[in-house]
């Protein structure tokens, strides 16, 4: 008893001083990841996993634990240029941005194949639906991926910056409510991210995606 009390009281600390570092600074990827492994075992992960499952296709690729290779940035940018693809690949070397970038996770179980494949796609993510990477997109980006997962750490990272914002550029509090409350009512609407197999359907056009995905794009970003 005495080594699972050490055990959560460390992911506890780790949570609260992820929590404090994001608010300070919410591009900090490493206390995202920080925050998101203190949170593996709590029950609100465990009821994200059974809410994600409930839908026969994300659980047929959880069963599967389908997971891409890295992708080959050189082959992407031969597709055409309204393939997802290539605006992909794009979009990585116009951002300067890792395709690698996140923190690997051991697949042993549902919740990690699951946090694995959210961090492998988030990129995606970011295009189709067409959330920016700056503080407002990447929360708007947050509350879709609330609507469709109830993943816990995308609740720490709306939290965090609405404190930041409140505290900080409160004048900014509106715009950043209207894109929380437009992410989530795109992410509710929306067929399940956690689904498809992206990468073997690289030569899809965008506008593709979003049709049959059910999305209408946000104007904070449009590739």
């Amino acid at each position: 008893m005495l080594l699972t009390w050490r055990h959560l009281n460390i992911e506890l600390f780790n949570t609260v001083k992820g929590f404090v570092s994001i608010v300070k600074n919410p591009s900090n990827t490493e206390s995202v990841f920080d925050i998101e492994d203190g949170l593996m075992n709590a029950d609100a992960t465990k009821l994200s996993v059974e809410y994600v499952k409930q839908n026969p296709a994300v659980a047929q690729i959880i069963q599967e634990r389908y997971i891409a290779p890295p992708p080959d940035i050189e082959l992407l940018l031969k597709y055409p240029e309204n393939s997802l693809g290539y605006i992909y690949a794009s979009y990585l070397l116009e951002t300067g941005f890792d395709p690698n970038f996140y923190r690997k996770l051991t697949v042993k179980d549902n919740t990690n194949y699951i946090l694995l494949r959210l961090r492998q796609t988030h990129d995606i993510w970011h295009l189709v639906t067409g959330f920016g990477t700056d503080v407002v997109g990447e929360l708007g980006l947050q509350a879709f991926v609330l609507a469709q997962t109830r993943r816990p750490m995308s609740v720490v990272l709306i939290a965090g910056g609405l404190l930041k914002i409140l505290l900080q550029y409160p004048t900014d509090l509106e715009n950043l409510l209207d894109c929380i409350a437009l992410g989530y009512r795109m992410g509710a609407k929306a067929k399940p991210f956690l689904a498809q197999k992206w990468e073997e359907n690289w030569k899809k056009t965008l506008s593709e995606w979003r049709e049959e995905l059910g999305v209408e794009p946000t104007t904070v970003y449009i590739p």
